[in-house]
């Protein structure tokens, strides 16, 4: 069985660890899912809207990491907003296990933000939502 593309948004800035543990669990041998680790190391010059586009349009999901400040995060409520745009499922992940996470300011009211465990993983990208 094929597995799922996930394109991964987050908070660069303060979130790269949880990214870093998302690909450990893709790497697991019953992963249902495959990362599409196109994260941004170096800041896309002109418009890099139109060109993280192609990357979001390429996955059949979003996983979007919710951090401390990931309402803050601009990139993040761009790719929200990008994925919407493109018809892409996306789910919201809480990231930290203590203090509170926040929702992209991109984020519809009714998106739910779900706690991040393996069994809450595998049921998302199966459309549990």
């Amino acid at each position: 069985m094929a597995k799922i593309r996930v394109f991964t948004s987050f908070d660069y800035d303060n979130d790269d660890d949880l990214r870093i543990m998302l690909l450990g669990q893709a790497s697991h041998k019953d992963s249902p899912f495959d990362i599409a680790d196109w994260s941004l190391q170096d800041p896309l010059t002109g418009d890099w809207k139109k060109k993280i586009e192609p990357r979001i349009k390429a996955v059949s999901q979003v996983a979007v990491i919710c951090g401390h400040h990931t309402n803050a995060a601009v990139g993040v409520a761009a790719e929200v907003k990008i994925a919407r745009e493109l018809g892409k499922p996306y789910f919201l992940l809480a990231g930290r296990a203590t203090g509170v996470n926040t929702k992209p300011s991109s984020a519809l009211s009714t998106d739910k933000m779900y706690n991040w465990t393996w069994d809450n993983l595998k049921k998302l990208l199966d459309g549990g939502r």
